[in-house]
């Protein structure tokens, strides 16, 4: 969480781990999933797995396919990584 400093330069905002921690959307959460006939689990904040499930609701799919389309297409990027680049592009509009 990003908390503005009480300092000469009110207008800085500083990273306070402490209150990021008390942010339940920063928790890691994880989920098992089946994805191409194979059980895997892929830990992400909240804040991501909410996203995804928002998508996939959107897309009229389920989490476990849209996790199997974002697995099909990355790559050789770590699943977890993907997963969050996917829920931010789509918040940025760009997916």
């Amino acid at each position: 969480m990003i908390r503005r400093a009480r300092a000469k330069d009110a207008s800085a905002a500083t990273f306070d781990p402490a209150a990021a921690q008390e942010d339940s959307s920063s928790t890691i959460a994880k989920h098992s999933l089946v994805i191409a006939g194979h059980s895997t689990s892929v830990s992400l904040e909240r804040v991501f797995w909410e996203a995804l499930k928002r998508a996939a609701e959107e897309d009229g799919c389920s989490l476990a396919g849209l996790v199997a389309r974002v697995d099909a297409a990355r790559g050789r990027a770590n699943l977890s990584s993907a997963l969050r680049v996917y829920a931010m592009e789509r918040a940025l509009g760009r997916g």
